[in-house]
């Protein structure tokens, strides 16, 4: 089965990354319908560490807002909803019910180093894929890299159990919401065949 061009384009060749937000809030059920699709993301033996705090309330966001670059605070503060997406570093607690045909999973994630570094990478694939699931609920979507991760998890995440890896704003488009589309690289600059 191939997606519908209308529905490749919502996802991928239309799709851009909103700056500004209308002032119509993000509802429960459009959470719920983000996740109902992100929650079949794969990840690496089933592990799903990805943890989503939606902030919503004012209060909320101004814990956020000095924690994120200059660049990043109008937009974070006018969009409906902004995501922490955070990797959960004891994720291989919830492997015996995840990946209940190798219980010897859980031992592979022993070290506690090798145990965050998969919860990291894990947990940023998952963050992908919540882009193009807030794109295919109908949202538009503001990832940003521009913050203070150790501030951030000091901030929300005190215990030390949860790492950030990203921070997307969602809503409906606001006013001027797009920068102009910049180059991509072509097919023959990127893919290399052997």
């Amino acid at each position: 089965m191939v997606l519908a061009p209308e529905a490749q384009d919502l996802l991928f060749r239309r799709a851009r990354t909103a700056n500004s937000f209308a002032p119509e809030p993000v509802t429960d059920a459009q959470l719920r319908a983000i996740y109902d699709l992100l929650r079949w993301a794969p990840t690496s033996a089933n592990t799903q560490p990805l943890r989503i705090t939606a902030l919503r309330t004012p209060a909320a966001k101004a814990r956020l807002i000095p924690l994120m670059a200059e660049g990043n605070r109008a937009k974070t503060e006018s969009a409906p909803v902004t995501l922490l997406l955070s990797a959960d570093r004891r994720f291989d607690e919830h492997l015996p019910r995840l990946l209940p045909h190798a219980p010897q999973m859980r031992e592979m994630f022993a070290d506690p180093q090798a145990r965050e570094a998969a919860a990291d990478y894990n947990a940023t694939l998952q963050a992908g894929y919540a882009i193009l699931a807030i794109r295919a609920a109908g949202l538009a979507a503001g990832p940003m890299l521009g913050f203070d991760p150790a501030g951030i998890d000091a901030e929300f995440f005190p215990s030390g159990r949860r790492h950030v890896v990203l921070v997307v704003n969602i809503g409906r488009p606001g006013v001027d919401p797009w920068f102009d589309r910049l180059p991509r690289l072509d097919y023959a600059e990127v893919v290399e065949t052997l």
